[in-house]
């Protein structure tokens, strides 16, 4: 078989089992597995799959930059961000993590809900001006690529909050993998902002189930529920509930 026969087979299996052991399709190809893996570093490199030890997850399409992300997957993203917003009480302190899931809960939030909002990204603070909800702008080093703050500051300055629900959002959300993103410095802001809040809700528009990127942000343990809009027959969503997780279906 050639070498762009073989990446398209990987990639198929990647969408449909949703992981890739080296030795196994190595054995069921008759080839070797160095040239599985070294298939699956070229497909890494391009963006369309993640290594990781013995195989390979799906990668990410939401690893782009922030006004790329934009583009992806809107109306998932607005039916999930739709839904997240029915879980805030009023009075309560949320936390709004950056990126363009959590925009767009902005947009489904009623102007005149009364309630507290804090943020590392400038981008959802401006879109809060006109609401009546209060809002607490963390700051630090603008990462550029998201749209918030990161660094030694931001995590200090979230060592001094505390709320009722953290909204986080991240790039892949895998059975195995947990939830992940592709910056380290940005995944460590994240795990901060979750460690101040009494429960973390994931939000899971339709390319991030079932995909991964390189740094963890947390285990599915450490996940209180995720919104998501894929059907309940969809084969990772089956999986992560077996793990134990909520999954809020979005309409």
């Amino acid at each position: 078989m050639l070498a762009a026969s073989r990446k398209e087979l990987l990639l198929e299996r990647l969408r449909i089992d949703g992981r890739i052991v080296a030795k196994e399709i190595a054995a069921e190809l008759g080839i070797s597995e160095d040239s599985i893996r070294r298939d699956l570093r070229e497909l890494d490199a391009q963006g369309l799959a993640l290594r990781v030890y013995g195989g390979a997850l799906p990668a990410s399409p939401a690893i782009a930059d922030y006004a790329a992300r934009a583009a992806v997957a809107p109306e998932s993203k607005q039916s999930v961000a739709a839904t997240a917003v029915t879980l805030i009480e009023p009075g309560s302190t949320v936390i709004l993590d950056g990126g363009t899931t959590t925009l767009a809960m902005v947009s489904a939030l009623p102007r005149t809900f009364a309630c507290t909002i804090i943020t590392h990204s400038p981008t959802i603070a401006a879109a809060l001006l006109e609401h009546e909800a209060e809002v607490f702008l963390i700051g630090g080093q603008l990462f550029k690529h998201s749209a918030v703050a990161c660094g030694a500051a931001a995590v200090e300055a979230a060592g001094r909050i505390s709320a009722d629900l953290f909204f986080l959002g991240v790039t892949g959300i895998h059975p195995t993998a947990g939830v992940t993103t592709g910056d380290a410095d940005e995944a460590a802001m994240k795990r901060a902002l979750a460690a101040r809040a009494a429960d973390t809700v994931v939000l899971g528009s339709s390319e991030k189930i079932g995909a991964a990127s390189r740094y963890l942000v947390l285990p599915l343990t450490e996940v209180t529920r995720v919104v998501t809009d894929v059907p309940d027959e969809d084969a990772t969503a089956r999986e992560l509930t077996a793990a134990g997780v909520e999954l809020i279906r979005a309409h």
